[in-house]
């Protein structure tokens, strides 16, 4: 699950992180209410202007702006909110923002220069460890670094049975070049930033760029959150900042259904129990010619009533050339996905793509049954081949 912005560094700031404070505005009304706050509090006379949306490269599309003055704020607030923010990481049509954070100007002049740094804490698949990721060039895409200066990014693993070590927090602050009180801070950062990740499940923390101030301090001037799905259950306090309309809408429609659904862009929609078999269904798909249109996991419990839905989601995906339903009755009975093949197939109404439908485990002789017998239009498939070389003379 990822969060926004202002919801990533509300969390960082409750286990110590030094942050730029900022506030949300859902309004350019709002918006200049936060400014002025902020004036209040901090003293800063120029603000940022942040478009809240779940995506990196806001900058790139226009949709984080500085500031000079109240009217600055509110023209700037006023441009951004409601617009279909287009970043590298959107879809062509972009993503529709709904609130902007007001933050502090945190570039402000002193004695020494500003500098910026690139930090991540996420799982190291390839180890199954934790790891900080680091660099001096923050501020940057860091896969452009990762291509062009690979040598500039760092890594520090973190071995589970003692946690983050007080030696490494120094040889990340060592690696970045700081000295002295930015040295010191730099340490406390790692450490309550780890502690944050560690201490909410979180799958991904990524902070660009980590800020050294003119004053040596360090503070998270971006955040980057997504949570673990798996343990929600632990933070219900954090479940609750899921923001829906970020979300692919039929995404969150499959989830209240409970079904696993990712859209994807194919023209082969599948209908499968478990992911493993899911994944071997979309490669075979792949095979015969055609693209999975989407993943969907039924579950190892589906019923007629569930397959129902399955169907009437995948069917909103107006790409959809062909479904493939590949079902294999392990603790879920073959006959009961048929029956929602056959009812879901009935109370759509006319559905004008072919339908190819594979069960097999239990009860699957009278699954086939049941489907050869309903006069519906459905190609029936015994073997997963058979099923694909049917998929490609469809789509032929």
């Amino acid at each position: 699950m990822n969060l926004h912005e202002y919801q990533g560094k509300e969390i960082l700031n409750s286990f110590g992180v030094r942050i730029q404070r900022g506030i949300v505005a859902s309004t350019p009304e709002e918006a200049v209410a936060a400014a002025k706050q902020l004036n209040e509090e901090t003293g800063t006379s120029w603000w940022v202007v942040k478009a809240q949306v779940h995506a990196g490269g806001r900058g790139k599309g226009g949709g984080v702006k500085l500031a000079k003055s109240i009217d600055d704020v509110k023209n700037i607030a006023n441009d951004i909110l409601g617009m279909h923010l287009v970043t590298p990481q959107t879809s062509a049509e972009g993503k529709l923002v709904h609130q902007v954070l007001i933050a502090e100007d945190v570039y402000y002049p002193g004695e020494s220069e500003t500098s910026e740094y690139y930090m991540s804490v996420l799982l190291n698949r390839s180890t199954g460890r934790n790891m900080i990721m680091y660099s001096t060039e923050g501020g940057m895409d860091i896969e452009e670094v990762a291509d062009k200066t690979p040598h500039l990014i760092f890594t520090e693993e973190i071995d589970p049975k003692v946690g983050l070590q007080g030696f490494q927090c120094r040889k990340i602050a060592f690696n970045l070049g700081l000295s002295s009180t930015a040295f010191k801070e730099m340490t406390k950062f790692v450490s309550a930033l780890y502690a944050a990740y560690d201490g909410i499940d979180a799958a991904l923390f990524e902070i660009n760029p980590v800020l050294k101030t003119s004053d040596e301090k360090i503070l998270a001037v971006d955040s980057k959150v997504a949570l673990d799905g798996n343990a929600l259950y632990r933070h219900k306090d954090y479940a609750a900042l899921r923001d829906k309309r970020e979300e692919d809408p039929t995404e969150v429609e499959a989830g209240e259904y409970g079904l696993n659904f990712v859209k994807l862009d194919g023209n082969v929609g599948c209908m499968v129990n478990g992911a493993g078999l899911a994944m071997a269904t979309m490669d075979i798909i792949k095979q015969a010619g055609g693209n999975p249109a989407n993943f969907l996991d039924v579950g190892g419990t589906a019923d007629a009533a569930r397959v129902e839905q399955a169907f009437r989601i995948i069917m909103k995906d107006e790409g959809v050339k062909a479904i493939l339903v590949n079902i294999f009755g392990g603790i879920v009975r073959c006959d009961r996905v048929a029956q929602g093949v056959v009812d879901a197939y009935k109370n759509i109404g006319e559905i004008n793509i072919p339908i190819i439908v594979r069960l097999q485990g239990t009860n699957a002789v009278e699954a086939k049954k049941l489907i050869d017998e309903s006069g519906l239009k459905v190609i029936s498939a015994i073997l997963l081949q058979e099923a694909a070389d049917n998929v490609k003379e469809v789509l032929a």
